[in-house]
């Protein structure tokens, strides 16, 4: 059967090319077309177009970039049109993803929708376009199949991919990490700015600040490989400050502490049991947009499943250098603090349901179409 696949970030592209490796187990003929990156590729198919050439964050952002993005959405049917799969799965990127479901459902094509826009937190009026428009939604968090039952809609909570994605990928050897990248027995501090170039933007440069406050400790810059080094090294600028790119899991199984930009990555972080700090900064129209229309009492993604502080979250003006060295104290510091943040994230593993995220999946998706 064909396969058209859209996923719009760096995570999307991960958790869709686990899903499409579960789909080839279940279907060996399986064909894809897909809107991704190079974890999706490496499963075969037809890359479409990149996903770093699409991902726009925040408000003014998406509406300066929105010529570019309307071509995309209508290139999209086009290529869907040409290429008729039997299915279409969209997986997380609601902005884009929803538009192609709405056009598709009416075009008669099958709509499966893999990690759930997060529209508990903000236009939960669009729950009843998404009863109309797609097939089958696959929740990943565990209050969202409670959300949707409210509006009598069965969407099917599958558990967290990051579980698995973690299970496969970090699997190694601490002390052979160490040598690899000459750590010896240093503590090492990591610097998650997040993997799209605003993001970067916007919070490397006080991470760094807050880095250089405390020389006792090793920092790195945990790169992601589809931005360039040159990037990173404008925001970095004259600091000597360490980075690695691609092998973020890697440096997470033998972290100390780390500073992270609020997304999946703070999640991450808290399955690998690295006692953390969740930064968030936008543009200024964009932040004050969002709290107006945003209905969470969190951003971070370990606060909001367990439904409580657990992880500091610096927003806006809170996130300067000063603020930032200081929570970073807070977690490094052998004590009652950190022990109880170690204890929550083993709750919040146990929350999150078991492994097989990706499986379920794909074992769901081929057996509708059988039928």
């Amino acid at each position: 059967m064909k396969y058209y696949v859209i996923a719009g970030e760096a995570s999307g592209d991960l958790h869709a090319s686990n899903m499409m490796k579960q789909i080839l187990l279940q279907d060996t003929a399986a064909d894809f077309r897909f809107w991704g990156g190079d974890r999706m590729q490496k499963e075969g198919g037809e890359l479409v177009k990149h996903y770093k050439d699409m991902a726009f964050m925040g408000f003014v952002e998406v509406v300066k970039n929105l010529p570019m993005i309307l071509r995309n959405i209508s290139f999209c049917k086009q290529d869907i049109e040409n290429y008729q799969p039997n299915a279409l799965i969209l997986v997380d990127y609601p902005g884009f993803n929803l538009r192609i479901a709405e056009w598709a459902k009416e075009k008669g094509y099958k709509v499966y929708y893999y990690i759930s826009p997060q529209i508990w937190a903000w236009k939960q009026s669009r729950v009843h376009k998404i009863k109309r428009i797609v097939d089958k939604m696959y929740c990943i968090l565990p209050f969202e199949k409670d959300f949707y039952q409210k509006f009598d809609y069965d969407a099917e909570f599958v558990g967290h991919p990051l579980l698995d994605a973690i299970q496969s990928d970090s699997i190694k050897d601490a002390a052979s990490i160490r040598e690899k990248y000459n750590f010896g027995s240093d503590k090492i501090v990591l610097l998650l700015p997040g993997s799209r170039e605003q993001e970067i933007k916007s919070m490397l440069k006080v991470m760094v600040q807050a880095a250089t406050k405390n020389t006792h400790y090793r920092y790195v810059i945990a790169s992601v490989s589809s931005i360039p080094s040159s990037f990173y090294k404008e925001q970095i600028g004259d600091a000597e400050i360490e980075m690695i790119s691609g092998d973020t899991y890697s440096l997470l199984s033998i972290a100390s502490a780390a500073m992270v930009t609020s997304g999946t990555a703070t999640l991450e972080t808290a399955l690998f049991q690295v006692p953390e700090v969740v930064c968030y900064k936008g543009g200024k129209i964009s932040y004050l947009i969002a709290k107006q229309l945003i209905k969470v009492k969190y951003i971070s993604l370990v606060n909001l499943i367990l439904d409580r502080l657990v992880v500091a979250e610096l927003i806006q003006g809170e996130m300067n250098a000063e603020r930032l060295h200081e929570e970073l104290e807070k977690v490094l510091e052998e004590g009652a603090y950190r022990n109880k943040m170690l204890v929550d994230y083993q709750e919040l593993k146990v929350k999150l349901g078991g492994g097989g995220a990706s499986k379920k999946v794909a074992e769901s998706i081929v057996n509708d179409l059988k039928k």
